[in-house]
């Protein structure tokens, strides 16, 4: 089968340089078989980044997909607190730049108008959208999206192609909560490998809207990918979710930067 890994990272992964990163971690996803990464977000991260940090941590995923065309994409790390530097990294990153994607995480929740002219500007570019989502049992950080407050933005957003990261964490919450949102497809990435969580994916949403990712080097490859492997559905759906469905969204940015893939 394909493999393309949704959501990977430089943080946690050995080397310190963002290519020696990214070559280390690409060594891991030989061994298991994975074709070609997407990455965000730099070497360290923070919760709420400030406008030059997001430049810089976009800086060294440059640098990692720079050294890596044939096996990664990138996408841009952005932040509605920061909505002039998002535009303009947009701009620098996609617009001009090789990535094909943007990030978004913590630092404000993801139903505030602020974020607006930044998902306005990511899908006239066509680029994927990734939201971290959680429903954490402790409380969520300040600026921790739900899937209820992706769910606002999708309807916002009706045609613009975004992704529930994570799948909001208590993936039996996440999963019913963006059902509704057609745009909206849902990551595997980054929780145990729990039994179940691919079945229902599947019997809620349709195979077409659900997505294979690892969040290495948070998480292991074998750890995540354990999740599709091990499901019980059909083999033509686990190519979909772990290759298909992703190129597919991606497809219409990539013909666009005449990237074949």
């Amino acid at each position: 089968m394909r493999i393309w890994d949704l959501h990977c990272h430089l943080s946690g992964v050995p080397g310190l340089t963002p290519e020696e990163r990214m070559g280390q971690l690409l060594r891991y996803a030989d061994r298991m078989g994975i074709e070609r990464l997407c990455v965000y977000m730099g070497m360290k991260w923070s919760q709420d980044p400030a406008a030059d940090d997001l430049m810089k941590q976009n800086d060294e995923v440059l640098r990692a997909i720079t050294k890596y065309p044939d096996r990664t994409f990138g996408f841009v790390y952005v932040s509605p607190k920061h909505v002039a530097t998002s535009l303009a990294e947009l701009e620098r990153c996609v617009a001009r730049g090789p990535m094909v994607g943007v990030k978004l995480w913590v630092a404000e929740r993801c139903n505030v108008p602020e974020i607006d002219p930044i998902i306005q500007r990511a899908a006239e570019l066509k680029a994927v959208i990734f939201q971290h989502t959680w429903y954490k049992t402790m409380g969520n950080y300040a600026g921790e999206s739900t899937p209820a407050e992706f769910a606002e933005l999708a309807k916002r957003f009706p045609k613009a192609p975004l992704i529930c990261g994570h799948t909001g964490g208590t993936w039996e919450v996440g999963i019913p909560t963006i059902r509704d949102c057609p745009n909206v497809s849902v990551d595997l990435a980054g929780s145990d490998p729990t039994a179940g969580i691919t079945e229902m994916a599947v019997r809620e949403l349709g195979a077409d809207r659900v997505i294979y990712g690892s969040d290495s080097g948070g998480r292991s490859f074998a750890s995540q990918l354990a999740k599709v492997h091990g499901a019980d559905i059909s083999d033509a759906d686990k190519q979909k979710i772990f290759c298909d469905n992703l190129r597919k969204m991606m497809l219409p940015i990539l013909t666009e930067k005449g990237i074949k893939a």
